[in-house]
């Protein structure tokens, strides 16, 4: 059970409510507030101009709403912002949105009635999921059109998430015993006013982002491992002279997951104890960037994830309303705490940092496959008849199409701002832009780390080299072997490439290395 209100809400969280099918509750302290918070606004608003209850909204504000019309204006204001299109979100993305939401309003500073998150508690407990559209948001007055889908589904209109069908939501609703919200206020613009759709979707993305660097450390050590480089370039005396955490912390890893192998040498036994004759070294005295610098690559990415995490993690805790109404001062703020920049340029700067993962990943896809710069393997790691059959070829050619496609993808969407509604919002964020963005680099990422997983488990088998494997290579190879056998015929492998995909996007991080 995950407890919302009170106690900040963490990533592991999140995980437990979308991943471990967790059951959400509210804490009761919390509940009480957010009842004395709507009480106090219901008070405070008579006779008092305050935006959003008797007034226009946006660029109308001037324009005041008759106490007849105040219910009215909040349906209003749901149903014409319901209006995004492309596709919806997936379960998982709703969810997390939903989460967001429901721990922002505990917070207790959006005057509304305590009917708004024991809703939403239910739905989230019940499985339905609100059918939200990717596009639509600039993330300035909030994500308005996402956030306008999730309550149009409350208020028991338009289509939701249930049992992975899109289904009515006034169906679903009556089946499953749940009664649509009332409103009481300012419900509309306190569900839709905030940050919790890029938010939610930044949740999920640090989520799949930092199993995608777990991977990605495995794979470069295996790699490593594989081509019997030199241990120095991963050493706790070499990194630790350059002040970086995730540099160290990289290469610590790297030591973590290669401590038994008995293929990674050390310089001193090749290079400094014995007298060299060589005129022409056959073998490399320094590994390719790719191999050697992966503690100085690995590490800034280790960096930005823990400050995404800090970010994501104070934003999904925040009050991102407007107006923000103070129960124990006894007044009512209006500002812009529904601007998203702080999320927005998070993601465009996890973004950037998955797409150097992504080329990391193929580059060392691409010496593996090369014959001619690793002189281990054969070319492409063809196992069977050089000519006649292909190997990795085919699957190269897919790795090298995503990882562009990431670097085209990884353009800031912070700078993109375009001002709209009657240039009221004259500068935004494109907050859900940039994190929606941001998962599909993930997922791309994803593509490549498959199909260079793929190379190394067929690398060893050429190689023979089972029995040499660190313990936590060798358990690796054999979890991607109870999945995928070894070839040699050349066959169709998309079916393969999916199969390995969604295991390692499953898969528990597999190195001892905490964020």
């Amino acid at each position: 059970m995950v407890h919302v209100g009170g106690n900040p809400l963490l990533t592991n969280d999140f995980e437990r409510v979308i991943y471990g099918n967790e059951s959400v509750d509210l804490q009761s302290d919390a509940l009480q507030k957010v009842k004395i918070n709507y009480e106090f606004l219901q008070r405070y608003s008579k006779d008092k101009i305050i935006y959003g209850i008797n007034t226009g909204l946006g660029p109308m504000a001037q324009y005041k709403i008759s106490e007849s019309e105040q219910l009215e204006l909040q349906f209003n204001l749901i149903r014409s912002h319901s209006s995004g299109s492309g596709h919806h979100f997936t379960e998982e993305l709703a969810r997390a949105t939903m989460l967001a939401r429901l721990n922002s309003l505990m917070q207790a500073t959006s005057g509304i009635h305590p009917e708004v998150v024991e809703l939403l508690k239910q739905l989230l407990n019940s499985k339905v999921s609100a059918c939200i559209f990717e596009r639509g948001g600039v993330g300035a007055s909030g994500d308005l059109v996402q956030l306008a889908h999730l309550a149009l589904n409350l208020i028991g209109e338009g289509e939701v998430l249930f049992d992975g069908k899109l289904l009515p939501a006034e169906k679903v609703f009556a089946e499953q015993k749940i009664k649509p919200l009332t409103i009481h206020l300012r419900e509309g613009l306190a569900l839709m006013n905030g940050t919790s759709a890029m938010t939610g979707v930044g949740m999920i993305n640090l989520i799949h982002a930092k199993k995608a660097f777990h991977i990605s450390l495995l794979l470069s050590s295996l790699t490593n491992e594989l081509m019997e480089s030199f241990d120095d370039h991963f050493s706790s005396e070499l990194n630790q002279v350059k002040h970086h955490e995730g540099q160290s912390k990289v290469a610590e890893g790297m030591r973590t997951v290669l401590a038994d192998s008995k293929l990674v040498r050390k310089r001193p036994d090749h290079l400094y104890h014995r007298k060299v004759e060589e005129s022409i070294f056959t073998d490399k005295v320094q590994e390719y960037y790719s191999l050697r610098c992966v503690p100085q690559i690995l590490g800034p990415i280790y960096d930005t994830l823990i400050q995404t995490e800090k970010v994501l993690i104070n934003e999904v805790n925040s009050a991102n309303d407007n107006p923000v109404v103070d129960h124990v001062n006894e007044n009512v703020y209006h500002g812009g705490n529904f601007h998203g920049d702080y999320v927005s340029l998070e993601m465009d700067k996890l973004k950037i940092v998955i797409a150097k993962l992504c080329m990391l990943s193929e580059r060392q896809l691409n010496y593996l496959l090369n014959d001619k710069l690793n002189k281990k393997l054969p070319p492409f790691v063809n196992l069977g008849k050089l000519g006649l059959n292909f190997g990795m070829q085919g699957m190269q050619f897919t790795a090298t199409s995503t990882t562009a496609e990431n670097q085209t993808l990884s353009y800031p969407m912070y700078l993109h701002s375009i001002s709209n509604n009657n240039d009221n919002q004259d500068i935004v964020s494109m907050g859900c832009n940039a994190a929606l963005l941001t998962r599909r680099v993930i997922d791309n990422t994803y593509d490549v780390l498959t199909i260079q997983a793929i190379t190394l488990i067929q690398a060893i088998d050429y190689l023979k080299c089972q029995s040499r494997l660190s313990s936590v290579t060798l358990a690796f190879y054999h979890d991607l072997r109870s999945i995928m056998p070894s070839f040699i015929d050349d066959q169709p492998k998309y079916k393969d490439l999916q199969k390995i995909k969604a295991h390692l996007q499953r898969k528990e991080s597999v190195l001892p290395l905490s964020f």
